[in-house]
């Protein structure tokens, strides 16, 4: 765990160095420890911001801690440096991923269960309930739509309203990927203009099939999402292993940006034990 902890400071520091970020002369705790303490509660402390303060501060890892009102404001107010990080993570990840074998999924996040919706106050819309057909539940909450390499290493992730399909967010990735990249995904990700869209740029989607598709896929390929699915799941319960059983937020945006930091843990993980 100390070497992690070193590690991903100076990971960060790196990074706000490289970005030409400079803090202010008087702040006691650098920018760089701001965003190490909060990575460190998404990896071991469940996002639990109280503990992780408490543990760095008490063995020293940061001697001038923030109290918890500033950090949180602190955080907030860097918290965009936390997409940053995830994308250079993301473009080491593709340069690793020399058969450009990707994998798209989505994962559900659920705020509260379905007989607590009245009470809910991080978010007050019918446009988060959403279905999850694995479990057969519905839920109340976001979505994590993830597209990952074939080792299950996190290149591209965005959040939506649970009620929204997957099919209609599969417009909203960016999908900026090498020429002659394959990616694979499930039913739901069957949209037929994207491909053909994807497909000029030298990219293919191949979703799995239904029944009465117009685009039947040959048998090597159906063999392969078959293969690959399996992955894809793999890579949704890597997120699901650091959630605790409910994320403890007050805003929608302090609950978005400890999905982003999870994620980003995810990454991190995957970059450290590589």
């Amino acid at each position: 765990m100390d070497r992690q902890i070193v590690a991903v400071y100076c990971i960060c520091d790196d990074l706000l160095q490289a970005l030409h970020h400079h803090n202010d002369s008087q702040c006691q705790m650098n920018d760089a420890e701001v965003m190490t303490t909060a990575i460190v509660a998404m990896l071991y402390f469940r996002g639990n911001y109280e503990n992780a303060r408490a543990h760095l501060h008490e063995y020293g890892y940061v001697p001038q801690m923030l109290s918890k009102s500033r950090f949180s404001r602190r955080l907030h107010r860097i918290g965009h440096l936390t997409l940053v990080l995830f994308a250079q993570l993301a473009e080491v990840f593709k340069q690793w991923n020399e058969a450009s074998i990707y994998l798209i999924d989505s994962v559900p996040i659920a705020v509260c269960d379905n007989y607590r919706i009245r009470h809910a106050k991080v978010y007050h819309n019918e446009a988060y309930r959403g279905y999850q057909a694995s479990k057969k539940r519905y839920f109340y909450g976001l979505k994590v739509h993830l597209l990952v390499t074939q080792d299950q290493k996190p290149v591209e992730f965005f959040l939506t309203p649970g009620a929204e399909s997957d099919t209609a967010a599969l417009e909203g990735f960016r999908l900026d990927l090498p020429v002659g990249a394959q990616i694979f995904g499930d039913k739901a990700y069957n949209h037929y203009l994207v491909e053909d869209v994807l497909r000029e740029c030298g990219i293919e989607l191949l979703p799995m099939r239904k029944r009465n598709s117009k685009r039947p896929l040959a048998p090597w390929l159906r063999y392969l999402q078959a293969y690959y699915r399996k992955r894809v799941e793999t890579a949704g319960s890597l997120l699901e292993r650091l959630l605790p059983k409910s994320i403890h937020a007050v805003t929608p945006a302090g609950f978005e940006l400890k999905l982003c930091l999870f994620m980003l843990a995810v990454s991190l993980n995957c970059f450290l034990y590589e």
